[in-house]
């Protein structure tokens, strides 16, 4: 007799009563230095090879030019990365190297110098056009890139030597986190690439909440050290295990490990904002007991 055919994606299939988890890339995040900045690697590759038959001088120049544009398009990567920090942090400190800056210059540099040989090539060197291409390049450099952040972000009324004390620790935190994300790689299972981004998340909500108050520091100091630390082991040593074995017991304890840690990451994220808004609290009734004394009437 015949069947009629369905399965788990048919459209008549049951689904499941359990809510479905969250997304797979959820936490996830997308690299700032994109196509537009790998990009500018490319205009090197074809200088070099049509410099090899230039002479010594025109060979000299091609190489300077060069490496000129790719020492430009490394800092521009890096520039990006920073400044996407720092927009993603509410207290933030500007970068201490205007990498995006030196980046549009050594293009400019660059440009001036390819647009010089190639002019000597053809018997028509020329200083000038070589510096009105090379400003042209920086300022199309900086249009489309734009400068690095000037100044610092919501450091009012911050102690300076405790924001400094928060940003070494959220560094070795995120130092560590880094770590985590290449050892996971090596078990080669994309959800759980996916489940660690998302702890990831969860211990970086963490991170600003210490840089927005440099006074949470203190208790937070285990989360971002040891905690974060015994995370990063079990991952090496469960990425070595998984890769050989595919152990579903390892797999099943480690995520359980993970959905501990992000739980506990979450709650001290929340008993820190409930301790900010409790000192706030006291703060407003200080201030209000203080102005009735002065015989001043609060309505």
């Amino acid at each position: 007799m015949a069947r009629r055919y369905g399965g788990k994606f048919s459209p008549e299939a049951e689904q499941p009563s359990e809510p479905a988890p969250r997304g797979q890339f959820d936490g996830a995040r997308v690299d700032p230095a994109g196509a537009r900045a790998n990009a500018l690697f490319v205009p090197a590759i074809p200088l070099v090879f049509t410099s090899l038959n230039d002479g010594a001088i025109g060979l000299v120049l091609g190489l300077g030019a060069a490496g000129l544009w790719t020492g430009a398009a490394l800092l521009l990567r890096e520039g990006l990365r920073a400044e996407a920090a720092y927009h993603a942090r509410r207290v933030a400190r500007r970068p201490a190297i205007p990498r995006k800056l030196f980046a549009t210059a050594l293009t400019g540099l660059g440009t001036a110098l390819a647009v010089y040989k190639s002019g000597m090539m053809a018997g028509d060197a020329s200083i000038l056009a070589g510096v009105l291409f090379g400003v042209a390049a920086s300022a199309l450099h900086l249009l489309a890139f734009g400068a690095d952040p000037m100044r610092d972000k919501g450091m009012e009324g911050v102690d300076t030597f405790q924001q400094d004390r928060v940003a070494r620790a959220v560094g070795e935190a995120e130092r560590v986190l880094d770590e985590m994300s290449d050892a996971i790689r090596r078990a080669g299972d994309r959800q759980l690439d996916a489940r660690v981004e998302r702890f990831q998340a969860t211990a970086r909500e963490l991170f600003r909440t210490v840089e927005e108050d440099p006074r949470d520091l203190t208790g937070a100091r285990k989360y971002l050290t040891v905690y974060l630390r015994g995370a990063r082991d079990a991952t090496v040593k469960f990425a070595d295990i998984h890769a050989r074995t595919r152990d579903a017991g390892a797999r099943a304890d480690y995520l359980a490990l993970l959905d501990d840690l992000e739980q506990n990451f979450a709650a001290r994220t929340r008993k820190m904002l409930l301790d900010d808004r409790s000192d706030l609290t006291v703060e407003i009734d200080v201030l209000r007991d203080r102005l009735q004394r002065e015989g001043v009437r609060l309505d």
